[in-house]
């Protein structure tokens, strides 16, 4: 009986979707054209209608086979589900603050290489926790870090480089890899806009986010795949894996999974601390953690969308080349996005800069576009250390240092805008963005002739 309810119930949810969820619209020059967003079927919501009857709600074993599924995706040994990307990032960087790292633990006051043309939650970790960020600038047209200041920026204090893979396009993996190899750095790779990207690395072609000593990954909406809300950490190192597990679980000792007892077969056995000898291991706490673990409802949502993530990925590159190939008669105007040497990215955005010449800004050609219900977005923060979050530190210089000008991020943070490559995307809807970007710059081309 109970198995018959279940079929009855999944069936209604499949037609509910197909009666109330499918967009049978068909989509009309001129309405609104978002820069990504959720592409889903009856799947999903068959999966988070099994999770909700099963009502185990914290993590179970939808989050396993989602940890499970995404590990097999990437070739990667270990993978942590946790419950945002921003979550993800701060688990990674703290799992790298542990003191069982020995001299190799990221102390305060220590320093982490990054960029300021970055979303801000690659820094805030690195911030909060008292190490110091050390800036670099970027290159253009590919918008990652630029390798030739590394040297520059390296100090005694170094410990890690923690950048993200910017809008899907991978930094120059190998020379940052062998640079933090060299002298002993933790690398990790913010891959939240990249999943599906691959790199070719030491004579093979690998994905981003197993390179590194950590990876990262967001499942927020407009993100390659979503859970609504949802992130994950990824490694090959287990010492590591069972640190992120620790943040991420209240910072406990313990590594067994919810709802599991005596995985090691110590629980009662054990010294810790000045605690008493047999201190129930379940309840010994090494760090100073959080609770950042998942629903496994959302996870349910997410072993749906796993499934479908290769044509996600597909689609991004497809509609990327169209918008590249059909916009290259405007570049005396605008600098398009070119993919890094030996790279295969999974973008997540079409990003532009206006030429300083252009005859136009940044923010009339991003007026223009959403005055057409073409939605653009700012690559994030820009030059994050002119934000208000950083006024006091700007005043004392303290807490961050800074290599070179800059010059490059202030350039992304004045005259940058990107557009969405997401599968949502039909031919419609690319030729319109095509036919609106030449139109407003030929209204330049023709006041210039």
């Amino acid at each position: 009986m109970k198995n018959e309810i279940r079929d009855n119930i999944r069936e209604l949810v499949i037609k509910y979707y197909e009666e109330y969820h499918v967009d049978k619209k068909e989509y009309m020059e001129g309405d609104r054209i978002q820069y990504s967003g959720r592409i889903y079927d009856s799947d999903e919501m068959v999966n988070l209608v099994d999770a909700a009857l099963e009502f185990w709600l914290t993590a179970g074993h939808y989050v396993e086979e989602f940890e499970m599924g995404l590990a097999e995706f990437l070739n990667i040994k270990h993978c942590t589900l946790v419950n945002s990307g921003s979550s993800a990032n701060l688990c990674a960087f703290m799992a790298l603050t542990s003191s069982k790292l020995g001299d190799r633990r990221i102390n305060k006051g220590d320093e982490v290489i990054t960029v300021a043309a970055a979303f801000p939650t690659t820094v805030t970790p690195i911030i909060q926790y008292g190490a110091i960020p050390v800036f670099l600038d970027v290159t253009i047209p590919d918008y990652n870090i630029d390798i030739n200041r590394l040297e520059e920026a390296r100090s005694k204090k170094t410990k890690a480089v923690f950048i993200a893979h910017t809008l899907g396009n991978p930094f120059n993996l190998q020379y940052i890899k062998d640079f933090c190899d060299k002298y002993n750095l933790w690398l990790i790779e913010d891959n939240c806009d990249a999943l599906g990207t691959e790199y070719f690395y030491n004579g093979e072609w690998r994905k981003t986010g197993t390179i590194g000593d950590l990876s990262t990954y967001s499942f927020y909406p407009p993100h390659h795949i979503t859970l609504g809300e949802g992130g994950a950490v990824c490694t090959n190192n287990t010492q590591l894996f069972r640190l992120v597990n620790s943040f991420r679980d209240w910072g406990r000792d313990c590594w067994c999974a919810s709802g599991v007892d005596d995985t090691c077969k110590h629980r009662y056995t054990q010294q810790f601390g000045e605690l008493p000898l047999g201190y129930d291991h379940k309840y010994v706490y090494s760090h100073f953690g959080y609770n950042l673990k998942p629903m496994d409802l959302q996870a349910a949502v997410g072993c749906a969308q796993l499934k479908k993530l290769p044509k996600f990925v597909a689609a991004r590159k497809r509609n990327w080349k169209y918008l590249k190939e059909n916009l290259k008669c405007v570049e005396d105007f605008l600098i398009l996005p070119e993919p890094t040497p030996n790279s295969a990215p999974s973008w997540f955005g079409f990003l532009m800069t206006v030429k300083k010449n252009a005859g136009f800004t940044r923010s009339q050609l991003a007026q223009y576009l959403e005055g057409k219900n073409i939605q653009t977005r700012n690559l994030f923060s820009g030059n994050f250390i002119k934000h208000p979050c950083f006024d006091e530190m700007r005043k004392t210089r303290i807490g961050y240092r800074v290599v070179g000008d800059l010059s490059n991020t202030d350039i992304i943070m004045n005259q940058s805008l990107w557009i969405g490559v997401y599968p949502g995307m039909n031919q419609k809807k690319l030729e319109y963005m095509v036919k609106t970007i030449k139109e407003y710059v030929n209204t330049y081309k023709y006041q210039e002739a």
